[in-house]
């Protein structure tokens, strides 16, 4: 495997964000527990230490990789239950936001999919469950607003609802591959078709 270098005429920065980069590819194929400093900085094409003069620990990397990620996610769902509007349209706006996420960044997603649940228990990553209480109070918002408005069925539990639509959103990460036959629009607009009008043909 070609290495990806990083030279010394790149700035502290770049560096930083590519260093982020190649950890969040390595964690998502690989996992947490298997991936190492070592191989990080291999990767890279630089010596263990020097990694450190980044990153203090394994953990400070994986602890800005997922808050950076659930802080812009968590923004973006704020302000599309901020713009308003029907609650369809607003669940709608949710959903194809998530699947935009995986289009751009599947790697990110796909760590988060692998390591939040046992994560979220560590010290250090309380933020995980306290940011993603924040979503899911945003998306049943949405659903919520729905059945009170007589769009959504009242017999459906809005927790079970939600947790459907999560679940079966998120997990696209496991076989929807960006730049092949489909594209984030279109695994939208399939999804969006199944929840608005079922599969059972009319």
């Amino acid at each position: 495997m070609a290495l990806t270098k990083v030279t010394g005429t790149e700035q502290p920065s770049d560096r930083r964000e590519q260093l982020l980069s190649i950890a969040t590819r390595l964690i998502a194929s690989r996992g947490y527990s298997a991936t190492t400093v070592r191989d990080i900085a291999d990767e890279a094409g630089i010596l263990s230490g020097s990694l450190y003069h980044h990153f203090s620990s394994k953990e400070a990397i994986l602890q800005e990789i997922l808050s950076v990620f659930m802080d812009r996610l968590l923004t973006r769902f704020e302000e599309i239950a901020a713009e308003g509007g029907e609650p369809r349209d607003v669940l709608d706006r949710l959903i194809e936001h998530a699947f935009h996420t995986i289009e751009v960044d599947s790697a990110t997603v796909a760590l988060y999919q692998n390591e939040s649940s046992f994560l979220s228990t560590q010290p250090g990553f309380e933020f995980v469950s306290a940011k993603s209480s924040r979503i899911e109070r945003i998306w049943l918002g949405a659903i919520e607003d729905g059945q009170r408005a007589g769009v959504f069925r009242e017999t459906i539990d809005a927790g079970v609802a939600y947790r459907f639509i999560r679940d079966s959103v998120w997990s696209t990460v496991r076989w929807f591959r960006p730049g092949g036959r489909h594209t984030a629009a279109s695994v939208t607009q399939h999804f969006l078709d199944l929840i608005h009008f079922g599969l059972l043909a009319r």
